[in-house]
């Protein structure tokens, strides 16, 4: 992927031209034969879905029109009715037609261009992946989990840049939960961490899917706290003090305070509610590579993290063979500084804790959120207050 990083200009520069050069019909008419689902970025199950669809519309409007049709001919007789009613019927079939075919056309063209824009960066266009097997937060919710327009990158790691929706509830309280999401894979598990962003919170607090116990958060040193509320695995702090570091905590502050950002597994996530990241504006994909960019510039750091809590296993019990890893920093704390010193009577060289995270540090502990339940309830309440009131 080329991500427009700390680079002398002109190095692999990021080319947004495909976004918004002129359609060449040759060329979408060859990537719509190439492409799954005729290059509209839709899968099988949407498009049966589209024909049923568009099959109960026209059924409901020769519905409509037998009954339209019988009033007129009561109003202005049968000959009238007649003639009137099938050219109606006919009219409306014809633009709903008209309507789905520029639909599908728009699909088709926004996915070539997503397709080929992802080329000329040295990246992968998927139109759309359902039930993403992703460890985030957002990605075990609901049901008809689906991933689209997806623009993957692998150098110089694997970056995925895609839009994502999912449903809750079903029937009349069925509700469609849509976000943006970068996802950027990491050289090494780390324990799960959240940043709230607190620029798009709401009135009700965090905008984020999940609650967290409040005995988690970390306040960290500068202005950190006025755009993020940090949350780490109780025990973990001096963890997070050593991979937030000033020069980290600055791109995050600079780059990315508009979205909410969870570390999980080997994992790095950022997202954006009800704001699709893959889009087809040039200014957004370029404030995206810029975030990233800035982002995975300094991310090598972490891969040097361990879990000191793992040094209670052998090396034969871990699997891990002995090895002498390079000293971290001066600034990192001693559980972090490279190799163990052996202590007096241990035999045998020092060895560096395996990859990884102790259990009590892969996932942050989940609160219930009595303040969004409290508050509906208040509503609820004044509701039938007010109902009451009218009644009497």
């Amino acid at each position: 992927m080329t991500v427009p990083t700390n680079r002398p200009a002109g190095s692999n520069p990021f080319d947004a031209g495909p976004l918004t050069a002129p359609i060449d019909r040759a060329a979408l008419a060859a990537f719509a034969r190439s492409a799954p689902a005729g290059g509209s970025g839709m899968s099988a199950s949407q498009i049966i879905a589209l024909v049923f669809g568009g099959i109960v519309v026209v059924f409901i409007l020769g519905v409509a029109g037998t009954v339209f049709g019988a009033m007129i001919s009561t109003s202005l007789g049968v000959g009238v009715g007649a003639i009137v009613t099938p050219l109606l019927i006919l009219v409306v079939v014809a633009g709903v037609a008209l309507g789905v075919v520029f639909w599908l056309r728009s699909r088709r063209i926004r996915a070539y261009r997503l397709a080929m824009f992802a080329a000329a960066n040295g990246m992968s266009y998927l139109s759309e992946l359902s039930d993403p097997q992703l460890p985030g937060m957002i990605f075990g919710l609901g049901h008809g989990r689906r991933s689209s327009d997806l623009v993957r990158g692998t150098s110089p790691r694997f970056v995925e840049f895609a839009n994502y929706r999912y449903t809750t509830g079903s029937g009349k309280n069925a509700e469609t939960h849509a976000w943006g999401y970068i996802a950027i894979k990491l050289d090494v598990p780390l324990p799960n961490i959240v940043l709230d962003s607190l620029a798009n919170n709401g009135f009700l607090g965090s905008n984020l899917p999940a609650s967290y116990s409040g005995h988690q958060r970390l306040s960290l040193e500068g202005d950190f706290d006025q755009y993020f509320a940090l949350y780490c695995p109780e025990g973990y702090e001096r963890d997070a003090l050593y991979l937030f570091t000033p020069d980290i905590m600055a791109r995050f502050m600079d780059n990315a305070a508009t979205f909410d950002v969870e570390v999980v597994d080997d994992w790095l996530f950022l997202y954006a509610q009800r704001q699709d990241v893959s889009t087809l504006e040039p200014d957004a994909w370029a404030r995206a590579f810029a975030t990233v960019g800035a982002v995975i510039d300094k991310l090598a750091q972490w891969a040097r993290w361990r879990d000191e809590r793992l040094r209670s296993a052998t090396p034969a019990e871990s699997g891990t063979p002995q090895v002498t890893v390079a000293a971290s920093p001066a600034s990192a704390p001693a559980l972090f500084a490279g190799p163990v010193a052996p202590t007096p009577g241990d035999p045998g060289q020092p060895w560096s804790p395996p990859p990884g995270v102790a259990p009590g540090g892969r996932r942050l502990k989940r609160a219930f959120p009595w303040v969004s339940v409290l508050v509906f309830a208040g509503v609820g309440i004044s509701w039938l207050v007010f109902r009451m009131m009218l009644g009497h």
